[in-house]
């Protein structure tokens, strides 16, 4: 009867990406501080916590702050964690502004005033007929005193993001916008680049039509999504000024067109090179957005996870050190599959052979 090699359950896990349990308590436990951030004002946590910012509210009367050290001793950990944590991420979510009611919302008054214009990557054909038509706004927002184009791009280099939108109206000079902070994701630089150039463009006197050119339809959606998310604040700042815009005149539309940076329009191009030829390192301390301290947390836990596994013999003295094409020994993660994953997952067969080959778990008989 053939016997069987036993194998170390840590190197198995790391596989099938699978994060060992302690580390993922340690991530539920970061998820449940930063979960305090995405409630209302006007929830029970929010009262309990020394730093609501809400000063309309009255001051509950076992708040944090009203008890004595004994009392506060006697409270579960993670309660005093999300507060001392709480100053840490900058307010992200406002599920209860009146944008977002049922009934009253944008999407619900003004539906025919705002369209998507996505870009389809699958025809050269199109390619080329899409960049001909963002070539003729071009041309009818320069011609028509009516017409504001407003081109955004934003990115992130070490660390520091940079929003920029450009606002080219008729016989007027271009009107540029540009922010830089730190600690935030992509994502939210492009989407408060959006929102500084509707904001100009609805403020222009005689605006009848506003065409936002970005590289990211997906951005754009958000500003009329009722769910809670963390670009709500933004986006109901958004909505309050188109909100505005569309009541001055039954005939003002917004339109996004979605312009990818390798398309190279010469708009588009412009305030690309523009945005990454700046290299800035914000020395000022400064809070986290919601989005990247989730993404810092998980960041933390995958390190702390390769550093085990590089350090101990958890994975058994027997396991085999694999490369990528870069020559760097493969390092366990849980973020879009495996790391081994990618290389054998397209068999199952292939899979479970190279994993047995991995471990060197296999049997005897077979060498």
């Amino acid at each position: 009867m053939r016997a069987f090699k036993t194998s170390l359950s840590f190197g198995i896990e790391a596989i099938a990406s699978l994060i060992p349990i302690h580390l993922h308590l340690q991530k539920l436990r970061g998820r449940l501080q930063l979960r305090a951030h995405s409630l209302p004002t006007n929830h029970i946590l929010c009262s309990l916590m020394e730093s609501n910012s809400d000063t309309s509210l009255h001051l509950y009367p076992l708040s944090l702050s009203s008890l004595t050290r004994c009392q506060c001793g006697l409270i579960k950990d993670h309660l005093v964690n999300m507060n001392n944590h709480f100053n840490e991420v900058f307010p992200s979510f406002d599920p209860l502004n009146p944008e977002f009611s049922p009934g009253d919302r944008i999407i619900d008054c003004f539906p025919n005033c705002f369209s998507f214009h996505l870009f389809n990557k699958s025809k050269d054909q199109h390619f080329k007929s899409y960049i001909q038509q963002l070539d003729n706004l071009a041309i009818e927002s320069s011609n028509t005193l009516s017409n504001a184009l407003v081109v955004t791009n934003a990115s992130v280099k070490n660390n520091v993001a940079s929003s920029i939108a450009h606002v080219h109206v008729h016989n007027k000079p271009i009107i540029k916008m540009l922010h830089h902070t730190s600690n935030i994701m992509s994502i939210e630089a492009e989407f408060f680049a959006i929102r500084c150039g509707i904001n100009q463009a609805t403020h222009l006197h005689g605006i009848l039509k506003i065409i936002v050119v970005i590289d990211s339809i997906y951005t754009a959606k958000k500003i009329f999504n009722p769910l809670s998310h963390p670009l709500q604040k933004h986006a109901a700042f958004i909505l309050k000024d188109l909100r505005e815009f569309f009541f001055c005149h039954q005939e003002n539309v917004i339109k996004f067109w979605e312009c990818l940076s390798q398309s190279k329009w010469y708009l588009h191009r412009s305030i690309n090179a523009e945005t990454k030829s700046f290299n800035l390192t914000l020395l000022l301390p400064n809070k986290n957005s919601w989005d990247f301290s989730k993404k810092s947390k998980c960041n933390n836990i995958i390190n702390k996870w390769k550093m085990t596994f590089q350090a101990s013999d958890l994975k058994s003295r027997h396991f085999l050190e694999l490369v990528d094409s870069d020559n760097n020994i493969l390092e366990p993660s849980y973020s879009k599959g495996s790391t081994w994953l990618k290389y054998f997952g397209y068999s199952n067969t292939l899979y479970a052979r190279a994993s047995r080959v991995t471990t060197n778990h296999a049997l005897i008989g077979e060498y």
